[in-house]
């Protein structure tokens, strides 16, 4: 018998079913039951990670503890189990591509023909299992993106069916999970799309274990019966995924639908006891009815897609449950924010946040909304560049430092409060060159930061080319901008805060990497606090 056991999620009919949310809610259900699991994602594309691509093309880069640039499902993983994950947890075909290509060029396949089976499928097989070697993991769940039939994913699957060959039946299995139609007209939910899904699995040589329907309405038991009889799987191993208010219902849903019970019979695993998931229904319980109501502003420039900006909107959920306050996100485009306006688009809000981003597109309507906070004692939170935006304010209006900016935006500014890191003056590629992943910073004790953590030494998940230009350091802080966060090593500037004022902070790393259901951030926690207040 293997070690470990390995689950491969696939998805068909369409993108975008949820198959990073199943593969959470069930690593959520089996890791209640006592099980060590993790969950990686295979991406088909060929970057070797999301770090250069646009946030319209592929939503949120989500950065691990030590330092991968990912696909935003890793962000939901770790927010499900509260458990960090790694490099080794998102690979993708150029990752895949450029390892095998640089063996070639080494000389290690001595003279014979590279080729996408064994060498590519030998490269993702290894990649599968790396996620496992050093930790006693009981049970790999791997999601594979993107929808069986794409050209890109071909090698993906092909390395699925070898290792179910390998492995065995009873330490390898597959989930599908596909769209059941609802059709108004008919009064019917149609299953033609499954059954073309799976035909396409089993021409790959997989015959999937479970199929998850995901579907608008409750599926009628003959529905069931007519999936399990023209799919070839065992009538309890279809499951039902209806559409839910919240993704966080997903894994008391699946609890319901037995799929964990479903998945350890079919690896030969014990079966103890149902899970109680206490917290996770607490956390539920308190989501769904809030004592309280705010509205709070995200000022970004990726607002058309709320993915974008995917682990501040979830962080918000946790920190809104913790308080048992409904968070009511308002997302405001920078770029329409304008000195005439910016009374009219903020009025009414209890706070506002204002987002991590790149680029000078934008970055005057942050700069109004730090100032409009600022003025009018709006609770404030600025994340990344939200800090940067926030310091550009202080300077120009408070410091009088006309035409002060950051170099990103004005590299012949007068006045540089926000400047390139020294390290990244010499970069020149793009991919995976940032500071990046964990890094520590030590805490005042005189500060709102300090009162939301409770201890002065932190680590905290960064992305970012550009920093505090520490050459005004004094000038802030006698004027009441003061840096309560310093980074020990580099003397990097973390977290500032503004005296005086309701609540205003901004921080260079990103908080919201780390809210997870069971432990929201700190600083999400007391921003709300602020906003009911």
């Amino acid at each position: 018998m293997a070690d470990v056991k390995y689950v491969f999620v696939t998805g068909g009919v369409t993108s975008s079913l949820g198959k990073g949310i199943i593969s959470a809610s069930l690593a959520k259900l089996l890791q209640a039951r006592g099980y060590s699991v993790t969950i990686q994602k295979l991406d088909p594309y060929i970057n070797v990670d999301p770090g250069t691509l646009n946030p319209y093309e592929h939503g949120e880069c989500y950065v691990t503890l030590d330092g991968a640039e990912t696909d935003l499902d890793l962000g939901h993983y770790e927010r499900f189990l509260n458990v960090p994950t790694s490099q080794a947890n998102n690979v993708t075909t150029g990752r895949i591509y450029q390892s095998v290509i640089n063996k070639e060029r080494k000389g290690d396949y001595l003279g014979k023909t590279v080729q996408v089976i064994p060498h590519i499928t030998d490269e993702i097989k290894r990649r599968i299992k790396l996620v496992s070697s050093g930790n006693k993991y009981d049970i790999v769940i791997t999601e594979i993106g993107g929808t069986v039939g794409d050209i890109e994913s071909l090698p993906y699957i092909e390395s699925v069916r070898q290792l179910k060959w390998e492995l065995g039946t009873q330490n390898c299995i597959v989930i599908h999970l596909t769209l059941v139609p609802y059709l108004p007209a008919t009064g019917e939910s149609k299953t033609k799309p499954t059954q073309h899904s799976v035909k396409e699995l089993l021409q790959t040589g997989i015959q999937p274990d479970i199929l998850v329907l995901r579907t608008q309405v409750p599926l009628h038991v003959d529905v069931k019966k007519k999936v399990a009889l023209f799919c070839n799987v065992e009538e309890n191993a279809v499951i039902e995924s209806l559409d839910v208010s919240t993704i966080y219902e997903v894994p008391v849903r699946m609890l319901s639908e037995k799929l964990d019970q479903i998945v350890l019979r079919k690896l030969g695993m014990p079966i103890d006891q149902e899970p109680p998931l206490t917290e996770w229904r607490e956390f539920l319980k308190r989501l769904k009815n809030p004592k309280h109501s705010v509205r709070v502003g995200l000022v970004g420039k990726y607002v058309e897609l709320p993915d974008a900006y995917k682990s501040i909107s979830e962080s918000f959920i946790h920190s809104g449950s913790y308080n048992e306050c409904a968070v009511h996100v308002e997302y405001i485009h920078s770029e329409d924010i304008t000195e005439q306006n910016v009374n009219e688009k903020l009025k009414g809000l209890n706070g506002v946040l204002v987002a991590p981003g790149f680029g000078s597109r934008g970055i005057e309507g942050k700069i109004l909304t730090a100032k409009y906070a600022r003025e009018n004692n709006l609770p404030f939170f600025g994340i990344c560049l939200g800090l940067q935006c926030a310091v550009i304010e202080f300077a120009r209006n408070v410091l009088n430092l006309e035409g002060a900016n950051s170099t990103e935006i004005d590299h012949k500014t007068k006045y540089p409060v926000i400047d390139l890191m020294e390290e990244q003056k010499s970069i020149i590629d793009k991919g995976g060159t940032m500071r990046l992943g964990g890094y520590k910073c030590i805490i005042s004790k005189n500060s709102l930061s300090y009162e939301a953590y409770g201890k002065t030494e932190i680590i905290e998940r960064h992305r970012h080319r550009y920093e505090f230009n520490d050459k005004y350091f004094d000038d802030f802080r006698k004027n009441g901008f003061i840096p309560v966060g310093i980074n020990p090593e580099s003397n990097l500037v973390e977290i500032m805060e503004l005296a005086g004022h309701k609540w205003f902070v901004g921080v260079q790393f990103h908080p919201e990497y780390s809210s997870t259901v069971i432990k929201p951030h700190p600083l999400f926690v007391k921003f709300i606090q602020a906003c009911i207040g």
